[in-house]
């Protein structure tokens, strides 16, 4: 599949992720969106993630261990797709790169992030939840999309509506919030959906109690339910 009309390509020098990232999302289905309070979590947590089958993990900068998380996985595990989440600004975007994310994502589309995202290198899905701020990420050269909040939004309904108009643009969406293991093939029946963004594997709780086994399974069950 060519990579004209997806996210912009890194900038010269930056690491040659962009083609391949792409694929391992689709190939996955499944991003976890991790939330953590400790950078000790970081390490344990990748593992649970390899021993469950995913090698792909979304480290949201909602909290003061973010970057370290990701710099730590980073150079511990360079196996793993490791991105960033939350970036609500461009020295946040900036950050997550130098920490060694891959690719970042948003709740929302600012264009001031998104293209300081670009010029550093990563690649960037901005959050999205109406037609006009799809034009606006299309203009801005994104094609891989957060779709945010998934259930508050519509949920696989809205995705299949808005396919309609944007399909032939070769958009695709990546829809978090409110999915669970109960609805996520209901996103992924849809051709306009690259993967599912969930955190049930990968909760707070779990981490903060150090539940690696159980993370472990959910992650393998969420892997073979996107499977089919």
């Amino acid at each position: 599949m060519t990579r004209q009309g997806w996210n912009r390509l890194p900038r010269e020098g930056a690491r040659d992720y962009t083609d391949g990232m792409i694929d391992r999302v689709e190939a996955k289905k499944v991003v976890p969106v991790v939330v953590l309070d400790s950078v000790d979590d970081a390490e344990p947590l990748a593992e649970a993630l390899l021993a469950g089958g995913l090698d792909i993990m979304e480290i949201t900068f909602r909290t003061e261990a973010a970057a370290g998380s990701i710099e730590r996985i980073a150079k511990s595990f360079p196996e793993i797709l490791v991105g960033a989440g939350t970036l609500l600004t461009p020295d946040q975007a900036r950050a997550a790169r130098d920490a060694g994310a891959v690719f970042g994502l948003a709740p929302g589309l600012n264009p001031e992030v998104v293209e300081a995202a670009t010029a550093a290198g990563l690649t960037f899905s901005p959050g999205i939840m109406t037609p006009s701020e799809i034009e606006r990420a299309l203009s801005l050269g994104c094609r891989l999309l957060k779709f945010f909040p998934a259930g508050a939004a519509g949920g696989p309904g809205m995705l299949k509506a808005l396919a309609g108009p944007y399909g032939h643009t070769g958009v695709k969406f990546i829809p978090t919030g409110g999915i669970s293991a109960a609805n996520l093939t209901d996103y992924l029946a849809l051709p306009v959906v690259a993967a599912i963004g969930g955190s049930w594997m990968v909760d707070r709780k779990l981490v903060a109690d150090k539940r690696w086994d159980e993370i472990t399974r959910l992650t393998r069950e969420a892997l073979e339910a996107a499977a089919g």
